[in-house]
């Protein structure tokens, strides 16, 4: 009786390996871009912006292989001690939201998977941005918080000329992500002041 279960498994068992180690790439390669204690000695400016660019890499590469992203950015938070924090919840919240904007922008063609392997700007293929590049910039302006311009969970790609105009402004949105930032203990007191502009 017990013979077919267990020779299913060992069928099934060549096949598992494949899938297991399609995942184990990307998730170590995102476990390592994305590990707090890395991001935590970048000090120069925009110095975490190639690992934005490499994570979006990797999960289009996971998910063509057939691979879920979130599975995947399970498995990296689980390999770089992060699994179970807000920081990974962030992190893969931010991913997730960059690998939607890769594909609505056409950044995912062979030439553009070859650029953000890279960890370089990828050119857009798709809408009105058509041609430029999609370069990652800080949701919450680093001229305010400098503690988070090196932080992946704080970029977003966007075209180059968006980043031109946009001047730092504070959106709406960079003020809700900070509030849920400095509830998590991820953002200072002092940055979540200056992002909801106090003192005025």
């Amino acid at each position: 009786m017990t013979s077919i279960p267990i020779l299913t498994l060992l069928l099934l068992l060549p096949t598992m390996g494949v899938v297991l180690e399609a995942m184990a790439v990307p998730a170590k390669a995102i476990a390592s871009l994305t590990g707090s204690a890395k991001l935590a000695t970048l000090k120069g400016e925009r110095e975490a912006n190639p690992f934005l660019q490499k994570c979006v890499y990797w999960l289009a590469y996971a998910e063509k292989k057939g691979e879920k992203p979130e599975a995947v950015l399970d498995e990296s938070a689980k390999l770089n001690m992060t699994a179970g924090t807000p920081y990974a919840g962030f992190v893969s919240w931010g991913l997730l939201e960059n690998l939607k904007i890769a594909k609505e922008l056409g950044l995912l063609t062979p030439e553009g998977m070859a650029e953000l392997k890279q960890g370089k700007p990828a050119t857009i293929t798709k809408g009105e941005y058509s041609g430029q590049k999609a370069e990652a910039d800080c949701v919450i302006p680093r001229t305010l918080c400098p503690e988070l311009q090196n932080q992946v969970m704080n970029l977003e790609l966007i075209p180059a000329s968006l980043i031109r105009s946009k001047n730092d402004k504070v959106t709406d949105r960079a003020k809700v992500f900070a509030k849920e930032l400095y509830e998590a203990k991820l953002l200072s007191q002092e940055g979540w002041k200056k992002v909801q502009g106090w003192p005025p």
